[in-house]
């Protein structure tokens, strides 16, 4: 299994607030985690950002029945069968 060694960090973010014209919003989706100084940021400059991270991921594979590496594996090939 691969972890990831580091996090989306303030130059990241400051690339997608860079982009974000008049009544727009940004959506970050990680599958690791944003670093503290740059979500301090966004809540501190109340920039119009989602952040759905790594543990966001996981909390709503596990609502919805998904918790584990073998139902997510299910559930995959379920809705998105291999075509030959």
């Amino acid at each position: 299994m691969l972890f990831a060694t580091h996090a989306v960090g303030v130059r990241d973010m400051s690339r997608l607030i860079s982009r974000l014209r008049h009544r727009q919003f940004g959506v970050r989706v990680t599958t690791t985690w944003v670093d503290l100084q740059a979500y301090k940021e966004i809540k501190e400059d109340q920039h119009p950002i989602i952040v759905v991270s790594a543990t966001d991921i996981v909390d709503l594979l596990r609502r919805n029945g998904k918790g584990s590496a073998i139902a997510v594996a299910a559930w995959l090939t379920e809705e998105f069968p291999r075509s030959v």
